[in-house]
């Protein structure tokens, strides 16, 4: 069940953040975006579908909270290993720079479910639900 409060939290903040953007003249769409809408098929949506809400979710919470992280934590306490593993996070996805807030946002929830469960499979699992309903929604989008 917190699985998907967690879910629908980033899903509403990311959300929100894209309105924010929208007020000020920026789009969701993006080099990813536009080359999933460019080949709309079975087979490209399934690809987007196992490689964004598969593949990347489990070796990104593997990496960013599982290792990242935790050796931050150590160093720095939760709230700057949180941040900077997020800020991190961010930076990994640079080339969709109008997201970066979104990986920002979803860096610091997905560092808090972690934190909340030390484990990074409740992570893995959200981030892999997140990621799949974006792909379907910039796919019927």
């Amino acid at each position: 069940m917190s699985i998907a409060i967690w879910s629908f939290v980033l899903l509403a903040a990311s959300l929100l953040i894209l309105y924010l953007m929208s007020l000020f003249g920026g789009s969701y769409e993006n080099s990813k975006t536009e080359s999933i809408q460019s080949q709309i098929s079975l087979f490209t949506v399934l690809i987007a579908v196992v490689s964004a809400g598969i593949v990347s979710p489990v070796y990104e919470e593997i990496f960013y909270r599982g290792f990242l992280y935790r050796w931050l934590r150590t160093r720095c306490g939760r709230g700057w290993a949180s941040f900077l593993s997020s800020a991190i996070f961010m930076a990994a996805h640079i080339p969709t720079y109008n997201t970066l807030a979104i990986s920002f946002v979803a860096g610091l929830i997905f560092a808090w479910t972690y934190e909340n469960t030390k484990s990074v499979i409740p992570g893995m699992i959200a981030h892999g639900l997140t990621n799949t309903i974006f792909v379907l929604l910039t796919v019927t989008g």
